[in-house]
């Protein structure tokens, strides 16, 4: 087992428990039955989407693969972590709509685990990408927001 790779074993049980079984405990309303759907279809596109675009060098570690490349077009224009910012968001929606506690409850453990997970690997890819990952981060949101620029350095 490699140093990170814990964290990957958290993240997986989160998102087994978000399918954990059991009956909705309440109903949700038309709106809010409808922003849950939307989430979960929008947060699935975004993820799957920045997973395409990893292709063969997507790993679920905190270090990049030996093949990795720094991408930052795509999804990875506007976040420097789509896939997870779409775990999120279909993890929300997923949540809500399974109308329990316990999907919740995994939801905001999956938040945590990839608020860690994030720190850990924008370590790693600080260390293989040196200065261009320090300027890609500096121009483009960690998960979600408005890319603020043009990043200082041409690559």
């Amino acid at each position: 087992m490699r140093k990170h790779d814990a964290i990957v074993v958290v993240q997986a049980a989160c998102l087994a428990a978000l399918a954990w079984p059991g009956p909705r405990l309440w109903r949700l309303s038309p709106p809010v039955l409808a922003a849950a759907t939307a989430a979960t279809a929008t947060g699935t596109a975004v993820l799957i989407t920045g997973a395409v675009v990893q292709g063969r060098q997507l790993t679920p570690r905190v270090e990049p693969a030996a093949r990795a490349r720094l991408l930052t077009h795509g999804p990875y224009a506007v976040s420097r972590h789509p896939i997870y910012a779409g775990l999120l968001v279909a993890g929300a929606g997923v949540a809500v709509l399974r109308a329990r506690i316990e999907p919740l409850l995994a939801w905001a453990g999956l938040a945590v685990v990839l608020h860690v997970k994030t720190g850990l690997e924008e370590r790693s890819l600080r260390a293989r990408f040196g200065a261009d990952y320090d300027d890609y981060a500096a121009a483009v949101p960690r998960l979600v927001g408005v890319p603020r620029g043009q990043r200082r350095r041409a690559t």
